[in-house]
């Protein structure tokens, strides 16, 4: 290559490296700012400190004995080579490698190095957990050895395993290489193929990785435990693995080290060659496959499969156990629930749980919040609202809230330039809060906070704010998805959109920033910095960044917890709350391993997908699990971004282990958790469905029934649209099931027999005393109860309530949407609660609660479809009662006559009521008068109800004289009404 040619390669190569380095600057530099300003530096230092060690020792590692064996093998070269065609050819890399024998090795080590640096610098949690390990006080039931050795120091041993396999492979390869090329190996010519010296030190290099080989061994029948051996389809070491497998690696790791001995002594020191190494290592391989593979063969085989169960019991037993430890399944408590009554009980309208179910569904009504709360277009509540609960007027209650945001993607184009994303549209505002079975007369939540101004209320609002936040403020969201630069230098400029106001022309009431949260980006450098970073040169040219502005950014509070704790997993359902008058985000986090012995494994985004996956809450990762603790509740404050992470499980190992590497002080102890905030805390969703899916097969804890699988369970599919194939998600409630002490805020769920639709019980997961608790409700086998698909069928194919559907369908403009089915175990029996909502087909109509669909028992006998909560309750016991009566005065006999009889009396009047309600929607329909239109309906409702108790009464299979027909549902329901009542 030319003078020219070089340099300019040297430039070339200069320029990449220059830039590429800036980048990983500017990235570590702004890393850096952001840890400082949560004050979570300890983290990033000790990640990247971590880091670099890792990349120096095994890089440095693997180069030194990489380059010691090249080393040897050019140093042993033969100085007299026999003159041959082959050694001709040789020669000539030889003149272009011996001058300069060092910078080669040199460069090919430092090569090998780097890129075994870079792989360990990714271990860095393994090698955290291994430093910082902590016992678990249990031992596993094959070896006595603690479960912490499987958790944290298994996965660190088996990754420097690989790396002395890859190290000696390398170095064999190397060496072989250069042997070859300097004449220690031949492949032509007199004499041997193989100096004395270049057949030492190959054959070393064969003996170390035999007794790595030995290592292996060893480390293997630990493996055994963690992998998927018990049948049927459990995990752990079965009669097979524990009575030919484990005896038959042990036998194979002295065979390795005997073989090892044998090789450096026979090809050295007695015979001289490889012959009887070549054998040595062919006896190992036989040995492997005899003892390893085909022994345990025909154990499990001749032995094992023809008693099966017989043998496999202890271990499907040990694999029960640890499942259940392992996952937080063993303090279960499980009781039995008869559900035997099947008759609405009298006293069913003043059961506290049943008034307490909710009716607001957090996925159907975010758009009644948004069109309602939002008065400019850029403001958004998300996909899915979130359910909590709050003390007011001294009652506990739980209500859906969401954030008011600011949804960049739904700025005007105008509003859409750098100044305005990031220095004006900067922040949401008010946390908005419904009660969760309250709504107006529309069909509209009752809104009691959140409030942007005395414009802003309405009559279905409450008249002042029930729910108070001394700062409404959000700049850290769930929508958060720009940078923001607040701060101003002048006092009287304000330039941050900060709410409308009536009578202001749209501009708005403006805002500057106060609290300490983002980055100061007040000097030149920082500016330059982070111009560079985001490529964006306003930031050195703008005037809108001046000296006391601040950059917020990784504004997501899902996000920004990662990243302060990249050892947890954090559940993918963030929500707000009010905590001393501050709105913030409060998420689970979650401590995890994949070798915990004899446990299931499970792949958590698998385990928590359901219907509203992705449906306003995050997908976890694809990270397959054995072990699994809700250890740390983290709060991100939505005003200024501060970070918390919050002891809760105070007994686990895990977060012991991550709370010690990173200085003792990561985590706020239990203890010290604010009991305004804990109060707030709720049974994480992610964690529960893992649970109950396990649940569904590890609730059968003895082994020959869990062989069978004749009592596993399922979760139903979403019982509205089944055919999706996805689960039922569970629910909140503020509820008391049968056996709790009093009311108490948990999330429920039913399942189902296996392959089976009718219910098997009721899992709930809730705090006492601040501690978890989960509990199964399990109703007797061959149970009529319907499962959440079988009665919503029901309730949805009944007659009355078939037509009434219809009314508010109207196929070609309405759409009926059903919100959560609630099942709840009242009276002895089970009540069923579904909410009704319709959206219209006008544009940007928002689903709007109509009825409330009830049934109680086997949930086709006695259904209702609802005005409202009370109402429907109040329906149920009437049918239950008029049930009773009919069934002690009826004879059962039909007509004689094959015509139906006449209607008569009460049953006759309600009829022609009927008609003439529809008749007056019909009426009001063409009108186009909203307000008669939404009586009108109230009117049909009133007037299908009183028909249907008078049929019942009578004992009669009449209809109505008229032919029900449909009226326009698409047309805008009645006014909101004034004065709304719970369960409205």
């Amino acid at each position: 290559m030319s003078r020219r040619g070089r340099v300019t390669v040297g430039v070339l190569v200069g320029v990449f490296l220059l830039f590429t380095l800036l980048g990983w600057g500017i990235d570590a530099y702004t890393d850096w700012l952001w840890f400082n300003e949560v004050a979570f530096t300890n983290v990033f230092t000790g990640v990247l400190l971590t880091r670099l060690l890792l990349f120096v020792a095994v890089g440095l590692a693997m180069a030194v004995i990489i380059g010691v064996n090249l080393y040897l093998a050019y140093r042993l070269r033969p100085m007299l080579r026999p003159h041959s065609a082959e050694q001709a050819t040789l020669e000539r890399y030889r003149m272009i490698i011996a001058p300069r024998i060092g910078t080669w090795i040199t460069v090919v080590c430092a090569v090998i190095g780097f890129f075994a640096g870079l792989s360990a610098q990714s271990r860095w949690k393994d090698w955290m957990l291994f430093r910082n390990a902590q016992p678990f006080g249990v031992k596993d039931p094959q070896f006595k050895v603690d479960i912490g050795f499987y958790v944290f120091e298994y996965p660190f041993w088996r990754y420097l395993l690989g790396v002395g396999f890859t190290a000696i492979v390398l170095s064999v390869i190397g060496a072989l290489t250069v042997h070859y090329i300097f004449g220690g190996v031949r492949l032509q010519g007199v004499g041997d193929r193989m100096t004395s010296a270049a057949r030492a030190h190959l054959t070393t290099l064969v003996a170390f990785f035999v007794l790595l080989k030995a290592v292996a061994y060893i480390l293997d029948r630990r493996a055994l435990l963690l992998e998927q051996h018990v049948s049927p389809g459990l995990y752990g070491a079965g009669y097979t693995d524990v009575n030919a497998l484990l005896p038959a690696k042990e036998i194979l790791a002295y065979i390795s080290i005997v073989v090892a001995i044998a090789i450096i002594v026979f090809s050295n020191a007695v015979m001289r060659n490889l012959v009887w190494p070549g054998v040595a290592l062919g006896l190992l391989a036989i040995s492997a496959v005899a003892i390893g593979g085909i022994y345990p063969l025909t154990v499990q085989n001749f032995q094992v499969q023809p008693s099966l169960q017989d043998k496999e019991s202890p271990y499907i037993a040990r694999s029960i156990e640890a499942t259940r430890a392992a996952f937080g399944l063993d303090k279960t408590q499980v009781s039995a629930y008869l559900a035997s009554n099947t008759t609405p009980p009298a006293n069913l309208p003043a059961d506290t749980s049943a008034q307490n179910v909710r009716l607001i569904d957090p996925q159907l009504v975010s758009e009644a919040f948004t069109q309602s709360q939002q008065v400019r277009g850029f403001y958004d509540f998300g996909q899915k609202l979130d359910v909590d609960r709050y003390t007011t007027a001294g009652t506990t209650r739980d209500y859906v809230v969401g954030v008011r945001e600011i949804n960049d993607g739904q700025l005007t184009p105008q509003q859409r330039n750098w100044l305005n994303r990031h220095t004006v549209f900067t922040h949401g505002y008010g946390l908005v809060a419904a009660p969760a079975n309250q709504v107006c007369g529309g069909g509209l939540p009752y809104f009691v906070s959140g409030f942007l101004g005395a414009g802003q209320q309405t009559n279905c609002s409450s008249p002042t704010e029930e729910i108070k936040v001394d700062q409404p403020r959000v700049y850290y969201g769930e929508q958060a998805t720009e940078y923001a630069i607040v701060g101003q230098a002048d006092k009287n400029k304000n330039v941050e959109f900060d709410r409308p106001q009536p009578g202001d022309n749209n501009a708005g009431e403006r805002y500057t920033y106060t609290g300490t949260g983002g980055v100061p980006i007040g000097s030149t450098f920082r500016r330059f910095v982070f111009a560079i970073k985001n490529a964006e040169s306003n930031f050195l040219l703008s005037d809108a960044v001046n000296s006391k502005s601040r950059l917020m950014y990784v504004r997501d509070p899902r996000t920004r917890v990662e990243k302060v704790a990249p050892f947890l997993t954090i559940d993918g359902d963030p929500y707000p709350a009010v905590v001393d008058g501050r709105i913030k985000w409060i998420l689970d986090g979650y401590t995890t391993s994949s070798t915990y012995p004899y446990s299931q494994q499970i792949n958590l985004q698998q385990q928590t997908r359901d219907e509203l996956t992705n449906q306003g809450t995050f997908a976890l990762a694809r990270d397959n699990v054995n072990y699994m603790r809700n250890s740390v509740k983290a709060t991100v404050d939505a005003y200024d971004g501060t970070v918390t992470l919050y002891e809760f499980d105070d007994q686990d190992p895990v977060l012991k282990a991550w709370n010690k590497a990173f200085g003792g002080h990561l985590i706020t102890p239990k203890a010290e958790t604010p009991p305004d905030l804990a109060e707030h805390f709720r049974y994480p969703a992610d964690l529960f469905k893992v649970q109950r899916n396990l649940l569904a097969r590890f609730h059968v804890v003895n082994p020959a029934e869990y062989f069978s699988g004749q009592d596993f369970w399922q979760v139903p599919n979403a019982p509205d649209n089944p055919d999706r194939q996805v689960q039922q998600p569970p629910y909140y409630l503020n509820v008391q099931l049968p056996g709790q002490e009093g009311t108490r805020f948990q999330l429920t769920s039913a399942v189902t027999p296996n392959n089976r639709q009718n219910l098997a019980a009721l899992i709930s997961g809730s705090y006492v005393d601040n501690q978890p608790r989960l509990e199964v409700l399990e109703l007797p086998d061959q149970t009529v109860i319907p499962g959440p698909v079988q009665v919503h069928q029901k309730m949805t194919n009944n007659a009355a309530v078939r037509s009434e559907l219809t009314l508010l369908s109207n196929s070609n403009q309405s759409q009926v949407l059903f919100g959560n089915l609630i099942s709840l175990p009242i009276g002895d029996g089970m009540l069923y609660v579904e909410p009704v909502y319709v959206k219209s087909g006008q544009e940007n109509a928002v689903p709007l609660l109509q009825k409330v669909l009830m049934s109680y028992g086997d949930g086709g006998e006695y259904v209702v479809l609802a005005n409202s909560l009370k109402a429907g309750l109040d329906q149920l016991v009437a049918q239950g009662k008029n049930q009773s009566g009919t069934n002690s005065g009826n004879t059962g006999k039909p007509p004689a006559s094959g015509t139906p009889p006449a209607l008569t009396g009460q049953l006759a009047q309600a009829a022609a009521d009927l008609d003439q309600a529809i008749a007056n929607v019909k009426a009001a329909q063409q009108s186009g008068d909203f307000t008669r239109w939404g009586q009108a309906m109230q009117q049909l409702d009133t007037a299908m109800t009183n028909f249907q108790n008078a049929q019942k009464a009578a004992g009669a299979g009449g209809t109505p004289t008229g032919s029900p027909s449909t009226p326009a549902s698409g047309a805008p329901s009645a006014p909101p009404s004034t004065n709304p009542t719970p369960g409205s």
